[in-house]
């Protein structure tokens, strides 16, 4: 459905996007996952040919982006990181709307509206203005509004910021119900927990550069080690990091500020015991200690030493 190839992007002398290569099959829901700034959004422009590529190609169903801009964007959907919406129209008229813009019929634009709103869950709310809805809501809409034209790619940037748990796990739900009846679906986030529940390809961006790929099985066997033990204390003295580091079971240890640690562990057995004595010996006063199961947010502070919300 998407293949990129050695994708780059500047603005002046500022590079953006840096060499970028990837692919993504038909009815899969493929994660693109990365802190602000990452160049997701810069991307997701390119391949809807909102702006050009500056090298490299981007194809769309076999299709050149930069040469067949009309029929790849036929296929796509965006839901946009702001919402795209008239706040003084009822949601069933920014569907209709939308629906006309993709090229829909009056009668066809109204049917689909119709089914849309029942996709999102907000039937009943069809004749109510947009700025009467919720920011959850408001997002929902802004979804139906990408499903419109029922394209066979739907790319989705970041469409659950700043909203409530309520309406964020019906947006979740909805997104892979829609992959499962076939849909193609790229969803960029910084939230690392959603991507890890809708995608089973992942793509972490950063600093406009692709530093890993694959599926979650294959990024868990690049995690150097499962278990993370997470240490706040008074001071990180220098030689008790330097011990902790010799323990056998210790894979690697992060420090995150002067006063908190990671220490990456193969097993949770008698090492965390072993932690606990140093710090004794050390003179290393321990406020608080967790044991976490590596995941995505892991992997990404192990391959550049920041956390995905930084």
């Amino acid at each position: 459905m998407l293949t990129l190839t050695d994708v780059k992007k500047s603005f002046g002398a500022h590079e953006v996007i840096k060499g970028i290569s990837f692919q993504v099959e038909k009815g899969e829901s493929f994660g693109l996952l990365g802190p602000n700034g990452a160049g997701k959004s810069t991307l997701i422009s390119m391949i809807c040919g909102l702006i050009p590529n500056g090298a490299g190609e981007i194809r769309v169903n076999g299709k050149l982006v930069g040469k067949h801009l009309k029929e790849t964007k036929q296929i796509i959907g965006v839901v946009p990181q702001d919402i795209a919406l008239y706040p003084t129209m009822s949601a069933m008229d920014n569907l209709m709307f939308w629906g006309k813009m993709y090229g829909l019929s009056g009668k066809k634009a109204k049917a689909r509206a119709k089914e849309v709103l029942n996709i999102v869950g907000l039937t009943e709310r069809g004749k109510d203005r947009i700025e009467t809805f919720s920011g959850g809501m408001k997002r929902r809409i802004n979804i139906g509004a990408a499903l419109m034209h029922e394209p066979q790619l739907l790319i989705m940037d970041e469409p659950t910021v700043g909203i409530d748990p309520q309406s964020r796990n019906h947006i979740l739900e909805t997104v892979k119900s829609l992959n499962e009846q076939g849909l193609t679906v790229i969803y960029t986030s910084h939230y690392m927990e959603e991507v890890e529940f809708l995608c089973k390809r992942i793509a972490i961006l950063d600093e406009g550069k692709l530093i890993v790929s694959g599926t979650k099985k294959d990024l868990n066997n690049r995690l150097a080690g499962g278990i993370v033990l997470k240490l706040t204390v008074g001071t990180l003295h220098p030689s008790f990091i330097e011990q902790v580091k010799k323990l056998n079971g210790v894979e690697k240890v992060i420090v995150q500020t002067a006063e908190e640690l990671d220490v990456h562990l193969q097993s949770k057995m008698e090492i965390v015991a072993d932690v606990i004595l140093l710090a004794s010996q050390s003179g290393v006063v321990i406020h608080n200690m967790q044991l976490k199961e590596a995941n995505l947010e892991t992997l990404f502070l192990q391959l550049t030493g920041r956390s995905l919300r930084e």
